[in-house]
C-alpha cells in the first residue's frame, strides 16, 4: 500500500495536556488506511504485542494502526483486536476510555473531536466515551487516576454510575495485581492523590481493591489529637501533604498505608488505638503480597507503620535509647530511607486540620542524632582493636558518646 494514502494523527495524551497547558512528554500517533506490511516497508519498527503498534524510525514516537475492541471474556484481557485499513479515526478513537483523552490533532493542527471532549475539558468533567467504558476494569482505576491529577474535575454521575455497575458485576475481581499496583502508583504520584480515593470509594472499587484501607472511614480518633477525628479524612490528608511537598513514592505509599491496624480497633477501645502499630504491620505485608509491592516501597512502609508512632516519644528518651531507636530503624546503615522514614512521620504529624504547618522537634532531634552517629569513623575506632566483639563494643560507645556530645 502506498504510503500516500496513509494518514496519521496525534491522539490520546499529548492532544489533552496540550490543551489543558501541560507540558507534553509522550506523543502517540494513529495510522488511518495502513498495514503492517506498509509500516516496516515505510521503515517504521514494530512493537506491539497484542496490536500492530510501531516506532517511528527517527523520533521514535509510538504509531499505532487504527483498531477496534471487541470483549471476549472477563477482565482488561480480554478481548480481540480488530486492526484494517478500512478502521476508521472515529472507531478507534470511540474504544478509548474518556472524552478528553478520544480527540485527536491532525498535521494541519485542526482537531477531530467526535465525542465532545473539549466541551468536558471546558466543563472540568471526566465522562466515558461510550459504553465500551464497561468492557474493561482497568478504566474504574484510570478514571480514578485523572481524578486526582485533575483535582479540579469531576466525574460525570452517568459514567460514575456506569463504574458502580462494574463493580457489582464483579468486574474488578477479574483485575490483575500488577495492573492495580501500576495505577495506583501512578495515582500516587499525582497533584492531589486524595481525588482518587474518594472515586474508587464512591463507586464501591475500594472495598474490592483495599478493603483494609477502606474499613479507614468512619473511624474515630482522640480529638486532642486529631482534630479531623476520622481517620480515614486523615490518612487523605497525609498523602495530600506528602505529594505537596514531592515525596517520592515509596513515602507516599507509607504514608497511605501507617494507620491500617485502627481499622481494626475493637468498638469498645475506641476512639484510643492501643497497639495498631503492630496490626498495620500485618495487614500492610498482606496488601504487599496481594499487589506484589515492590520491596522499596514494601519496606519503608512496614518501618512507618511500625515505629511513627515511637518517633514522637524520641523527645523522652536517654541518649543511648535514641542510639538503639536509630539502630533498630538501620538509620546508620541507611540514611536515605531514613530520612523518607523522617519525611513519612512529617507528613502524618501535618496531615491533621489545623495543623499542616506544626513544628516537628521529634524528627530534628533523629536527625540531629544520626548525624552525631554518623561523624564516628568506624574503620579508625575498629584498627585499635583486634576482637571482632570489642570492636563492635568500642565503635557503640564511640558513637554513644558523639551522640551524648551533641545532645
Amino acid at each position: 500500500m502506498p504510503m500516500d494514502t496513509m494518514q496519521t494523527y496525534l491522539v490520546g495524551g499529548a492532544v489533552r495536556d496540550e490543551l489543558l497547558g501541560f507540558a507534553v512528554k509522550d506523543k502517540d500517533y494513529v495510522v488511518v488506511g495502513s498495514t503492517p506490511e506498509a509500516m516496516v516497508a515505510a521503515g517504521f519498527k514494530p512493537v506491539g504485542k497484542d496490536f500492530p503498534v510501531f516506532l517511528h524510525p527517527q523520533t521514535h514516537d509510538e504509531y499505532a494502526l487504527a483498531r477496534t475492541e471487541r470483549k471476549t471474556a472477563k477482565g482488561y484481557k480480554g478481548f480481540s483486536v480488530h486492526a484494517s485499513p478500512e478502521v476508521t479515526l472515529e472507531e478507534d478513537l470511540a474504544r478509548r476510555d474518556l472524552t478528553i483523552n478520544a480527540i485527536a490533532k491532525s498535521d494541519d493542527g485542526s482537531l477531530i473531536d467526535p465525542f465532545n471532549g473539549l466541551a468536558d475539558i471546558k466543563s472540568k468533567t471526566l465522562r466515558h466515551v461510550s459504553n465500551a467504558f464497561a468492557e474493561d476494569p482497568v478504566r474504574i482505576l484510570r478514571a480514578a487516576r485523572f481524578s486526582a491529577r485533575l483535582a479540579d474535575f469531576n466525574v460525570a454521575a452517568e459514567t460514575l454510575a456506569l463504574m458502580r455497575q462494574m463493580v457489582n458485576a464483579g468486574e474488578v475481581d477479574a483485575l490483575v495485581a500488577e495492573r492495580v499496583w501500576q495505577e495506583l502508583a501512578k495515582g500516587l504520584m499525582e497533584a492531589k492523590p486524595s481525588r482518587m480515593f474518594a472515586v474508587l470509594r464512591e463507586c464501591g472499587a475500594l472495598q474490592k481493591i483495599l478493603p483494609e484501607l477502606d474499613k479507614l472511614w468512619g473511624v474515630p480518633q482522640p480529638p486532642q489529637h486529631h482534630p479531623e477525628v476520622d481517620t480515614g479524612v486523615h490518612v487523605m490528608m497525609v498523602i495530600d501533604y506528602a505529594a505537596r511537598q514531592n515525596f517520592t513514592l515509596s513515602v507516599r505509599f507509607a504514608a497511605l498505608m501507617h494507620d491500617l491496624g485502627k481499622g481494626v480497633t475493637p468498638k469498645e477501645m475506641l476512639p484510643r488505638h492501643i497497639g495498631h502499630e503492630e496490626h498495620s504491620v500485618s495487614l500492610l505485608k498482606e496488601i504487599c503480597k496481594r499487589l506484589r509491592v515492590p520491596n522499596d516501597c514494601k519496606e519503608l512502609g512496614v518501618m512507618v507503620a511500625k515505629f511513627h508512632g515511637k518517633l514522637h516519644q524520641s523527645l523522652q528518651m536517654r541518649p543511648s535509647t535514641l542510639l538503639e531507636f536509630l539502630i533498630q530503624l538501620d538509620a546508620i546503615r541507611q540514611p536515605v530511607r531514613f530520612q523518607c522514614f523522617l519525611q513519612a512521620c512529617e507528613a502524618d504529624a501535618r496531615g491533621r486540620i489545623g495543623l499542616e504547618n506544626c513544628p516537628t522537634p521529634a524528627a530534628d532531634l533523629m536527625l540531629k542524632v544520626l548525624t552525631a552517629a554518623l561523624s564516628v569513623d568506624a574503620g579508625a575506632v575498629a584498627s585499635m582493636h583486634n576482637d571482632p566483639e570489642k570492636i563492635k563494643d568500642a565503635v557503640h560507645d564511640a558513637r554513644l558518646q558523639a551522640v551524648m556530645k551533641v545532645l
